[in-house]
């Protein structure tokens, strides 16, 4: 009746991993026990759980992946802490099997479940607010994207204490992966947990590429939108393009494994080849989806902290969409040891150092947007600095593995581990650090501590450097990635280094919780009245701080790039703006639980198939079937906002003069 699934999947004998469940279980324990008591389902499901307000979901999306960020990183420490320890004849604490799940799970859980949802929750929140407009082309898929996104995050978090998660890397290649040497669940979790929540990212891709190209504010055009917006339309036509590739990847290695296909065994006609082609096709194009909105969040900083509009604005834009377009043809630079042979080697390395121009681009616009401005050295600027030295050295490394005959000596070693760390961590993490920090104020009324803030940089600024540049030196001595114990003694220096670098980005992220208790408790006095308080230079900051559902009482009339900075050389007051406003009827998206209820039968239907108990997949997918159809034939979809309730809005919170 339960398929696979016995007491024996529980792992009561790895001390380990009774432990971090036991802590696990016991939060959440106390957090759902304290909003029992103090009463707040009732203000929970109807203001988070079933909101499809872009905005709520954006928070969500990143209040996901900051837990998951902890989730992570806690695999990241367990892994640098053995590597201190595991040196000549000692073995340090985890069991190869052990350690090979935590290197897994620490790769799938920060693309997938921390980089993925930091990035789409930022596009999610400030897309519609920056193009002027009221909402998503979609409200109701975008919380189905959501919860999708979640229902994965579960179902790898269950892994943790029911079965196990795979022991084949991030990507999962076969046939490692293949059920012939991965006969347990931990594959079987990777997978239905990453097509899970890659449905949800598919269905945002499109529901965000929708909005930016059909829902902007009048007289907003393409050569009108914000750079952000700019980046975020490459990012989605990315998603759009790629993430069918990995849904359909994953579909063939299931069929694999569930049905004895051979689409990427070693017989019957299989090609393991095949998927890393397949699977890197969709990699490589990943590394931009999250990039290039964190480049979208530094060109905002730079113009807005520097004072003057972003220099060459129209290339910019131009080496957005080359990227966009470059990054599908160098997919191969991951694998040269394959033996393609030379040709094909040659135009693929070209290819990826090509590809390095536009980014090279973006990095003189951004320098030359600062010089000659008056910097304001808050904490996104600090961000956007150490962006910019941090990931010029991951750019240089990554050109220099572009070379064929460089990458045979590098590949698969920890010099390849401080790359990748470098441009993510460098490019993505900073990008998203910024972010958060300088819509954090539009999204809940009041600044984050700017001294805290500035700890929590140089905590990550050092902390990277410190942990990631001896990888770089062991790759070049021979150390390769995965590995759980070294003979060789002279590498533990460098080792016990990397693990103090850990620490101390530890320590950073404890300060960023810091941050956010000491900010709320001094909200009032950081509290954000002229929803400006950056001399912003785009629509989101003409609105409230934060804004209302509807987010404009009047949709604005754009006439040209940075469109709120125009309307405050105009010399018209905030008094005057809402002066001029004539009130009318809006309608919002009505709350709606479908993307709740569709996500707790996926994860039904994907534990259930993970554990072949076919009742529940069967239950699980009959769920999903009928709240799609409760969902269409659904008529009250809008609620009316009333002119009155706007028009009182505006008097009690609109916007008022700041120091401009």
């Amino acid at each position: 009746m339960l398929g696979r699934l016995s007491w024996a999947a529980i792992p009561f004998n790895v001390p380990v991993v009774m432990i971090a469940a036991g802590s696990v279980g016991f939060v959440i324990f106390c957090v759902l026990a304290l909003v029992t008591v103090k009463g707040w389902w009732p203000y929970l499901w109807r203001e988070w759980i079933t909101s499809v307000d872009h905005k709520r979901i954006g928070v969500m999306y990143i209040i996901l992946a900051l837990l998951m960020l902890v989730r992570g990183f806690s695999d990241a420490m367990l892994m640098r802490s053995q590597l201190a320890l595991a040196a000549g004849h000692a073995s340090g604490y985890l069991p190869p099997e052990h350690y090979d799940q935590i290197f897994s799970a620490h790769g799938t859980i920060m693309i997938f479940f921390v980089a993925m949802p930091f990035v789409v929750g930022l596009m999610n929140f400030v897309l519609p607010l920056q193009l002027g407009v009221r909402d998503v082309a979609f409200p109701v898929l975008n919380s189905v994207s959501f919860w999708l996104t979640a229902a994965g995050v579960l179902l790898v978090n269950v892994s943790l204490v029911v079965g196990e998660f795979a022991r084949t890397g991030w990507l999962a290649y076969p046939p490692l992966s293949e059920i012939a040497y991965s006969p347990g669940v931990g594959v079987d979790y990777y997978l239905w947990s990453l097509q899970i929540s890659g449905m949800g990212t598919l269905l945002s891709g499109i529901n965000l590429l929708t909005t930016i190209l059909k829902l902007r504010a009048p007289g907003m055009g393409y050569r009108q939108m914000p750079i952000f917006c700019w980046t975020a339309l490459a990012s989605n036509l990315l998603i759009v393009a790629a993430f069918p590739i990995l849904t359909a990847t994953f579909a063939m290695l299931l069929l694999d494994r569930y049905c004895g296909f051979h689409f990427f065994t070693n017989k019957l006609g299989g090609n393991p080849m095949m998927y890393v082609n397949l699977i890197w096709s969709w990699g490589h194009p990943e590394v931009y989806i999250l990039i290039l909105p964190a480049f979208g969040v530094f060109s905002e900083v730079v113009a807005t902290f520097s004072g003057k509009p972003l220099f060459g604005r129209r290339s910019m834009v131009m080496a957005t969409m080359v990227i966009c377009v470059l990054s599908f043809i160098v997919w191969l630079h991951h694998f040269f040891t394959m033996g393609a042979g030379a040709n094909v080697n040659a135009f693929f390395g070209i290819a990826t150092m090509i590809i390095a121009v536009p980014t090279g681009v973006k990095i003189f616009n951004w320098l030359f947007t600062l010089y000659g401005g008056r910097i304001r050295f808050t904490t996104p600027v600090y961000w956007a600095l150490g962006f910019m030295v941090t990931f010029i050295v991951g750019g240089m490394t990554g050109v220099l593995m572009a070379i064929p005959p460089a990458d045979f000596v590098l590949h698969n070693s920890l010099f390849l581990i401080a790359h990748f760390h470098n441009v993510i961590i460098g490019g993505v993490v900073f990008g998203v650090m910024a972010g958060i920090t300088y819509w954090f104020p539009k999204a809940f009324g009041f600044t984050l501590n700017e001294r805290l803030g500035k700890a929590v940089f140089w905590c990550w600024f050092f902390g990277f450097y410190l942990a990631f540049m001896p990888l770089y030196v062991l790759g070049l001595m021979g150390a390769t990635r995965r590995m759980q114990h070294y003979s060789n003694t002279h590498w533990q220096p460098l080792m016990l280094l990397a693990l103090a670098g850990a620490l101390l980005i530890l320590l950073g992220i404890a300060l960023t919780g810091v941050q956010l208790a000491v900010s709320i408790r001094q909200r009032e006095r950081n509290r954000d009245v002229t929803g400006d308080p950056w001399n912003g230079r785009t629509l989101e900051w003409s609105t409230p701080s934060p804004p209302p559902a509807w987010n404009f009482a009047n949709l604005p009339q754009v006439n040209g790039a940075d469109a709120f900075w125009t309307m405050k050389q105009q010399h018209a007051t905030a008094q005057e703006r809402n002066a001029k406003r004539t009130y009318e009827t809006i309608e919002v998206p009505r709350n709606n639980p479908t993307g709740f209820f569709l996500a707790f039968f996926a994860v039904l239907l994907g534990f259930s198939l993970i554990w072949r108990i076919w009742w529940g997949a069967g239950l699980g997918l009959l769920g999903a079937i009928v709240v799609c159809l409760i969902q269409a034939w659904r008529t009250d979809r809008e609620v009316e906002v009333p002119a009155e309730k706007i028009a009182a809005f505006d008097r009690l919170h609109g916007l008022k003069e700041g120091v401009v």
